[in-house]
């Protein structure tokens, strides 16, 4: 039987080193699996039977996935509705896996992926088609349960890790006469991961004053604005890490814009500027603010060696437990120790990961609410540690574009 494979929602630094492990796996595996095909723009490739052979590419490609970042075989935002909601597309499904041939389904993602692949996992048993489903962990939120983290977290909290630091020099050597607060916006909805990691730029050797507005605490504007004061007044100068999904007691974003996702979350963007207004309007104080947006997930140049190996043992993973005749899990993270960090490899069923989100631990969080705690600190280090430069020419990054060849269409078209 061939396999399909398929990448989903935002994409990271790292996803195609899962990507890089669930092709070489199957490869290596030419008895058991045929050829992969990976949809083009997630599901959607699936549905549309927009499918691309990966057997073109050559194996040097492939293993140049491992340091290229985004989504090699193009990323959606679509998730697929409840099969009694809309059986038509789950019918289209399993015209397109009986056509070319496919019984394994790798689906890379976060928790509305999961959410995907648990549905199509059931497949089986509704509809009558054997397809084994395995859903391959990635999100930079850091929010899918039962696994340790997530591959893609790691690189970005080095990101934002290194950033924070960087521009807090940056600011700090022109306090007296110029900037006072630097403001940065990074992601996270519901889950203040991201912006904790701001919090390990601040360490023993290099103490920086830095505030940290997780979306798990409530934001207190009073409480804020005295905190910045406080430490202006003792350092000269503070960085403030905001998450876009600081909300206030009543649940509003700060930076909510009334428009929707196609996931139908709100849509978020400019919690900084909020920010950086009340800041200058109610403490008269200059500062500068930026938002980390695509840039955090992006930076390949400066991922975190402990994520790329992570990322390339979940897709790995994924292929030999679905040989193993598993379906509907999740290949996940085990921690076994921090000092040495030692990880394993662990199984998740995905009906314990659809739909549930992993918010930060209260005890990862300081009692004022601005910043993380030793425990927090402890678990998020070993995640950044290690450095995985991509091969240079000219000075930039050498990333890999695949040919993407797409598979001969052998049904009619279909309209989503």
């Amino acid at each position: 039987m061939n396999a399909f494979y398929a990448q989903s929602g935002g994409v990271t630094a790292v996803i195609n080193a899962s990507a890089c492990g669930v092709i070489e796996t199957a490869r290596a595996n030419k008895g058991k699996i045929g050829k992969v095909y990976a949809g083009r723009n997630g599901i959607i490739g699936a549905l549309t039977e927009d499918l691309i052979d990966t057997s073109k590419e050559s194996a040097s490609s492939i293993a140049a996935l491992r340091h290229t970042p985004s989504g090699a075989f193009g990323s959606c935002r679509f998730k697929l509705k409840s099969l009694e909601e809309n059986q038509r597309e789950y019918e289209r499904l399993i015209e397109v896996f009986k056509a070319h041939n496919i019984g394994y389904f790798f689906y890379n993602g976060g928790g509305d992926s999961a959410d995907t692949c648990y549905k199509v996992s059931q497949l089986s048993e509704k509809m009558g088609y054997p397809i084994q489903a395995i859903h391959v962990p990635k999100t930079v939120d850091n929010d899918l349960p039962i696994t340790d983290n997530c591959p893609g977290f790691g690189s970005v909290a080095k990101y934002i890790a290194v950033s924070t630091r960087e521009a807090s020099f940056d600011v700090a050597s022109m306090a007296k006469t110029s900037t006072k607060v630097f403001i940065v916006e990074v992601m996270g909805r519901h889950a203040g991961w991201i912006a904790a990691a701001g919090g390990l730029a601040s360490t023993e050797d290099t103490p920086i004053p830095i505030i940290i507005l997780f979306p798990e605490v409530e934001f207190d504007q009073k409480k804020f604005l005295a905190k910045v004061d406080a430490l202006v007044e003792k350092h000269g100068y503070c960085t403030v890490v905001v998450s876009e999904g600081v909300h206030y007691a009543d649940g509003k974003f700060l930076a909510e814009s009334g428009l929707k996702d196609s996931f139908g979350h709100a849509q978020l963007g400019g919690a900084a500027t909020v920010i950086a207004g009340m800041v200058q309007k109610e403490l008269g104080l200059k500062n500068h603010w930026a938002v980390a947006d695509y840039l955090q997930r992006a930076a390949r140049h400066i991922a975190s060696k402990t994520d790329v190996e992570m990322a390339y043992a979940m897709g790995k993973a994924a292929v030999q437990f679905a040989l193993k005749g598993h379906n509907s899990i999740m290949p996940t993270v085990e921690r076994i120790s921090n000092k040495p960090f030692k990880w394993k490899v662990g199984m998740a069923p995905l009906s314990k990961v659809a739909n549930v989100e992993k918010m930060m631990p209260k005890n990862f969080i300081t009692k004022d609410g601005f910043g993380i705690t030793n425990k927090c600190r402890e678990y998020l280090e070993p995640l950044i540690k290690g450095e995985d430069y991509p091969p240079y020419k000219n000075g930039l990054p050498k990333y890999v574009r695949l040919k993407n060849v797409g598979v001969k269409q052998k049904l009619e078209k279909f309209e989503l």
